[in-house]
């Protein structure tokens, strides 16, 4: 069932990671294997984040993902 209008938006090139919010919005977690200028899109919310430990980085775009009530962001 496809709750947001922005579940499924196109993929950039560096995805590494896609969960998806409480509504079914994407959150993206774009950057390289080993960590260097990652960061994190909400597409619900539009919240981002950029970090270079790419593990806590992950950590904290799936909290966000598992806590995100937003349906829609247009992200530039």
């Amino acid at each position: 069932m496809k709750l947001s209008p922005n579940t499924t938006p196109l993929e950039p090139p560096d995805l590494l990671i896609r969960m998806h919010n409480l509504v079914g919005a994407a959150v993206d977690f774009t950057g390289r294997a080993y960590g260097e200028n990652s960061r994190w899109a909400c597409h619900g919310c539009g919240f981002t984040s950029g970090c270079d430990v790419l593990a806590l980085h992950r950590g904290r775009a799936n909290a966000h993902a598992s806590q995100c009530r937003a349906a829609y962001h247009h992200l530039r």
